[in-house]
């Protein structure tokens, strides 16, 4: 049997966020705002980390990745979210619907275990540094950038596998600006406790418990450095204080969500938007001000747009001096 025969509702409608014009328009301005910069800076980042030969450690590779995750976190709900913001009809189609919970849970999912990652480099990076180069090395990074990948990809199948035969036959309002998982189980027109259960269970906790686990490690890495330098914990402090805050950024409003998914809260929608706006924003911002290399990377940049600019209008003033025999055909 054909698996859209079986569903009556061919779209969904969006809420969106409020229907009063002043606020409609501070969230139009606010998101347009960070989202040129989350595309802008994320970009600035993974450009640096590919083409500056002293940003070539696993660090900043795996630094790239999480910036390349943001713009993409950011691109599958912003741009919608902008179009529909004056519309008075925000429509979404079925297909459209589950392509976005299936990138959403896919990236969300890749970045939890990217952070995973970033934590263990950070461990064998302060803990042994020694062997840094020798245990992380390029095939090793691949490797998990492949491993995070799949494991975020699978994640997402599994979780839509057991909801895209769901049957819808009635209700289509989504009170939110994007569709999640548990707005689209919540309408479906069958009992979806178990679903329920699913999706607390795969999201809700698993969410919980890399948070746990993230900052576990993290103590973890503090007493070692304590135990074997007495000055050396303000160090490592420094450099994990910028991990910390992307964890707590993250996974904040990914418990929220998804450990009580149901019922759904008004605010919910509020904190899918520091979810998919702020944290890519702020992302490039806490790892470029707390890193020393970094800023330093984005003077040489800058110093180089600089004499780019300074020769194109030293071209300009040859070409327009009269006293000059060459002229501009």
């Amino acid at each position: 049997m054909d698996v859209r025969n079986q569903y009556i509702v061919s779209e969904f409608v969006l809420m969106g966020f409020t229907n009063f014009w002043a606020m409609q328009l501070f969230f139009f301005v606010y998101s347009s705002v960070l989202f040129l910069a989350i595309i802008l800076g994320n970009s600035l980042i993974v450009l640096m980390v590919a083409f500056d030969s002293h940003l070539q450690s696993p660090m900043y590779f795996f630094l790239a990745q999480l910036s390349f995750i943001d713009m993409i976190d950011s691109c599958m709900v912003t741009p919608k979210m902008l179009a529909d913001i004056f519309r008075k009809h925000k429509l979404i189609s079925f297909g459209g619907c589950v392509s976005q919970i299936f990138f959403i849970h896919a990236v969300g999912a890749t970045e939890m275990v990217l952070l995973l990652a970033m934590a263990f480099d950070r461990y064998i990076a302060i803990c042994k540094p020694l062997h840094y180069l020798t245990i992380m090395n390029l095939r090793v990074c691949i490797s998990i950038v492949v491993t995070f990948w799949t494991i975020g990809i699978s994640h997402s199948f599994i979780q839509l596998a057991f909801v895209i035969k769901l049957p819808f036959c009635g209700p289509n309002k989504i009170d939110s600006f994007y569709c999640d998982l548990p707005c689209f189980i919540s309408l479906a027109c069958t009992d979806t406790y178990r679903l329920q259960f699913l999706v607390t269970a795969t999201s809700g906790f698993i969410s919980l418990g890399v948070f746990f686990i993230l900052i576990i490690s993290y103590f973890v890495i503090l007493i070692s450095v304590r135990q074997h330098s007495s000055g050396g914990s303000t160090m490592a402090l420094s450099t994990l204080s910028a991990h910390i805050a992307v964890v707590i950024l993250f996974f904040g409003p990914c418990i929220f969500d998804y450990v009580w998914p149901f019922p759904r809260w008004p605010v919910d929608k509020y904190l899918a938007l520091f979810d998919s706006i702020l944290t890519p924003f702020l992302n490039p911002i806490i790892y470029t001000l707390r890193n020393k290399e970094m800023k330093v990377a984005m003077k040489k940049v800058g110093e180089q747009l600089l004499v780019v600019k300074r020769g194109e209008h030293e071209i300009l003033y040859q070409s327009c001096d009269p006293t000059q025999d060459t002229f501009l055909l």
